[in-house]
């Protein structure tokens, strides 16, 4: 057992070992230096006190339960960390029928971040979230209500296993019959096969399956349907399917992550989703939405996994690796002193703090994402489809930034905690594996970015348009600022002038705008010179891609340096994210000297200004870097994590779970095979 303490909090204590009833001094005088209420930035972080204390209630609650226990998470085969998933998953289902907490609760929220990365069955509920986006309500009657309950339990088989991302070129066909008013669900060749759907191997008794829709022999493209799979007496595979799991993966052990073949299964009419698209009794296709409006269950999931999924596991590698970096000691930063905290190294404070930094934007990015999807969700329900573009690049290109950034981020932490980083014990391998799959799922980045770039394309010419032309007025907010004024030259000279964000979100505004005109002209002059249309785009995306990262680059820093305009009554905490949103900013001015150096925007002597300031942040941030984690507000038992815990007894814990391992306490059957043969072979001959 462990100490679990809480800046503000209540304080856990529980006996054992005497390391772990007392806090490292070395973390402790990091906590002595607040320069700002630790507390109080927390409840920023969860949107008020009353939720702080909802979230510790239920965190509380989870941990005092021995079914919800990380005991040996790291030492399971994958068959058991798939059976530990499922079980914690329907205790949960129990513990919150008993508590009363409700599908979409606070609750039950609080209770997944808690258990992040050890429940099962996280597909069954995008499976829900795609049935209330794209079915009608009768369909929403009939199928959310059964989900909830367990009385089914389904997945969302959308990736083949000959294509991904691109939707138009599924393959799974599901043909209308109109003798019999069913669809025939078909996989025609091998590379149809539904492959990677989580929960799909041995858990689900329905998917949601995504299939070009054939009627009155016209395809109409990709439309959901909901396939019985397995026997829900038995659970054996009902005739026409073939499913299975896919075998060992980088990661996500306690997900069967599955393959579905489907041999002509004929299934109801009504079981077509049915909200932007109909098929009438004798086969007529009725279209009531957009072409696009059949991927708004995807754009649900991508803002969704943002602020739950992704964001978590970088802010996470920080609290572990900077938590560490104040208690490993190496080297000496003067001949005279003793071994020197490795966070107190330039070198070490570059790795982390932006990764720090990044973290912070990301949060505040995605809660205005968050807040712009509510406002379009609705009004795209009611089939009013014009937010639901600007929706979908926003959406694509902030999913592609944060998920790759994140990627980086946890792999710099890791790698920022040297040896002991390589070890599962440190928890960082865990992150590591689970945020680099998020760079593919739910849309490849690559591809995402583009279709970003697409829609920055045409909202370009449209901003080109006339002045006062009507095109032009209707800009959308996101991409508005490709009709503000710009500037050929930046103004700032000083260290302290870089440090205005004013400056540094205009300059960022000025490199997208640069490069989004610098795509479409390279575009329009293959066009011009004769090129199709298709290989002009080919050609040139190379380009689009850099014009749509500077863009999301853009909007990341102006939501930072709006959300802190918004804290004007927290001075003290408002100055200590204001340097992360400045060392945000002016790390990624560095990172891409080149394009704010293209055209003399910035000139040399300015990119060494921005460097001066940008290392003396690095100082700053320094000061408040272990209470800067600590807001996150993590438990030991959710990091789960020896390097990172709370209490900073980093070398004891380590020495204490490794112990643990099942191979220090099992026999060597190596030895007696092969180890022992070997060296009484040697003895023979002396």
């Amino acid at each position: 057992m462990q100490i679990q303490v809480r800046t503000g909090g209540p304080a856990r204590v529980s006996m054992g070992d005497a390391w772990s009833r007392q806090v490292h001094p070395d973390i402790e005088s990091e906590r002595h230096q607040q320069s700002f209420d630790v507390e109080r930035l927390t409840n920023i972080l969860d949107g008020g006190a009353q939720n702080t204390a909802l979230r510790r209630r239920v965190e509380s609650i989870i941990h005092s339960d021995p079914e919800f226990s990380l005991k040996d998470n790291y030492f399971m085969s994958q068959n058991e960390h798939y059976e530990a998933g499922i079980k914690k998953k329907f205790h949960l289902q129990r513990v919150a029928q008993r508590l009363g907490w409700l599908e979409d609760s606070r609750e039950l929220h609080y209770a997944h971040r808690t258990l992040s990365g050890d429940l099962a069955l996280g597909l069954h509920h995008i499976f829900v979230k795609a049935v209330k986006s794209l079915g009608s309500e009768e369909q929403i009657a009939k199928w959310v209500p059964i989900s909830n309950e367990f009385r089914i339990i389904a997945t969302y088989a959308q990736t083949e296993l000959g294509h991904g991302t691109y939707l138009q070129g599924l393959e799974t066909e599901a043909t209308y019959d109109a003798d019999t008013q069913e669809f025939v669900v078909h996989s025609p060749t091998i590379t149809a096969t539904k492959w990677w759907p989580g929960d799909l191997g041995r858990s689900a008794t329905h998917a949601l399956v995504q299939a070009q829709l054939i009627c009155s022999g016209v395809r109409r493209g990709m439309h959901a349907f909901i396939v019985p799979i397995r026997s829900l007496h038995d659970h054996t595979p009902l005739p026409g399917i073939t499913a299975g799991d896919i075998g060992p993966k980088m990661g996500f052990e306690h997900i069967d992550n599955g393959f579905l073949r489907l041999d002509h299964v004929r299934i109801p009419r009504e079981n077509m989703l049915s909200r932007f698209a109909q098929v009438l009794p004798d086969g007529t296709y009725i279209k009531l939405g957009t072409a696009q409006s059949n991927y708004l269950s995807m754009v649900v999931t991508r803002v969704e996994l943002l602020l739950k999924e992704i964001i978590p596991l970088l802010q996470k590698a920080c609290v572990i690796a900077i938590r560490y970096s104040v208690i490993r000691r190496q080297s000496q930063l003067r001949p005279s002193d003793g071994e020197a905290k490795v966070l107190d190294y330039q070198t070490q404070q570059q790795k982390l703090f932006p990764q720090l930094a990044t973290a912070y934007a990301f949060y505040f990015l995605a809660s205005s994402l968050l807040e712009f999807f509510h406002q379009s969700y609705s009004a795209i329900l009611d089939r009013d489809f014009s937010l639901l573009p600007e929706l979908h690049a926003l959406s694509s290109g902030l999913k592609a930034m944060v998920s790759d950034f994140s990627t980086q981020g946890v792999e710099l932490c890791r790698r920022a905690c040297g040896g002991h980083g390589y070890s599962k014990l440190s928890g960082l391998p865990f992150l590591v594996a689970r945020v680099t799959a998020s760079c593919t799922y739910e849309g490849e980045n690559t591809v995402l970015y583009l279709q970003t770039a697409r829609f920055l394309m045409k909202s370009y010419l449209q901003a080109q348009a006339s002045p006062g032309s009507a095109s032009k007025r209707s800009l959308p907010q996101s991409v508005a600022y490709l009709t503000a004024p710009d500037l050929a030259r930046c103004p700032a000279q000083r260290a302290a002038d870089f440090l205005h964000p004013d400056v540094y979100t205009r300059a960022w505004a000025h490199v997208a705008i640069r490069l989004i005109k610098d795509s479409v002209h390279h575009l329009q002059t293959l066009l011009q010179s004769g090129a199709d249309k298709h290989e002009a785009w080919n050609q040139t995306t190379v380009i689009h891609l850099q014009a749509a990262k500077a863009h999301c680059y853009y909007l990341t820093v102006k939501s930072f340096a709006e959300a802190l305009k918004k804290l004007d009554n927290e001075p003290a905490i408002q100055q200590a994210l204001q340097r992360l949103c400045d060392l945000f900013a002016l790390h990624g001015i560095l990172s891409n000297a080149g394009d704010f150096l293209h055209d003399g925007f910035l000139s040399g002597a300015q990119v060494d200004v921005v460097r001066t300031a940008y290392l003396d942040l690095l100082l700053l941030i320094r000061k408040d870097a272990i209470s800067l984690t600590d807001a996150f507000d993590f438990t030991d038992q959710c990091l789960n994590s020896a390097l990172g815990c709370y209490d900073g007894n980093v070398y004891e814990r380590l020495f204490h779970w490794a112990q643990k391992s099942p191979t220090n306490t099992q026999g060597n059957p190596a030895y007696e095979k092969y180890i022992r043969p070997l060296l009484q072979s040697w003895r023979s001959k002396l």
